[in-house]
């Protein structure tokens, strides 16, 4: 459960020109938009996200209305990082793992940042709002993937989190050639 001062902690202060992360609670029209711009453009920029080139709108669209409905149902958070004039340039999302003997556990998955944002500390702002709000939600024991030798893979090894191992052709770059995924955990018990 979380409280109003945990909630309130979930949107993140800006300051004038930068930019700020929030914590959705739906996904509208206007998100949706956003996310799919930062989605298409991730991966034309030849980013490993589950998507192979081309990569269209409906691609897009389809992908994130299925992350609006699983946020309906409960089963994750959704993060997005603003601009100073309100695009959407980033989000992550915490999704909850699923079986009964792992509710201290969940996943960070869809770490994407626009190229134009990038360099500008919007990952790291997500990933601070990714694990402030995974542990609001009683999740102490995060994990992800990530692209070995990745700006993703320095961002986590820089914010604490410990990597597990490599796995050779885990995943498909958008042009089909495989790539290495790297696997990282991070506990937020005090």
């Amino acid at each position: 459960m979380v409280d109003s001062e945990t909630e309130a902690s979930e949107t993140e202060k800006r300051a004038p020109g930068s930019h700020g992360v929030r914590c959705l609670k739906s996904l509208g029209a206007a998100e949706i938009h956003g996310l799919c711009e930062v989605l298409i453009d991730c991966v034309e920029g030849g980013a490993s996200v589950s998507f192979l080139w081309p990569m269209t709108q409906s691609k897009a669209q389809q992908f994130w209305s299925g992350v609006g409905e699983s946020m309906a149902r409960g089963e994750r958070l959704v993060f997005v990082a603003e601009d100073p004039d309100g695009r959407i340039v980033g989000t992550v999302q915490v999704v909850w793992a699923q079986p009964e003997n792992q509710p201290h556990r969940a996943d960070v998955a869809k770490m994407l940042v626009h190229r134009r944002a990038r360099r500008a500390g919007v990952g790291a702002a997500l990933l601070s709002a990714a694990e402030r709000g995974a542990l609001a939600h009683g999740r102490t024991l995060l994990v992800l993937d990530t692209v070995t030798g990745s700006d993703g893979y320095r961002l986590y090894a820089r914010n604490g989190w410990q990597r597990c191992g490599e796995i050779p052709d885990y995943a498909l770059w958008p042009d089909g050639t495989p790539c290495a995924t790297t696997v990282y955990f991070k506990s937020l018990r005090p």
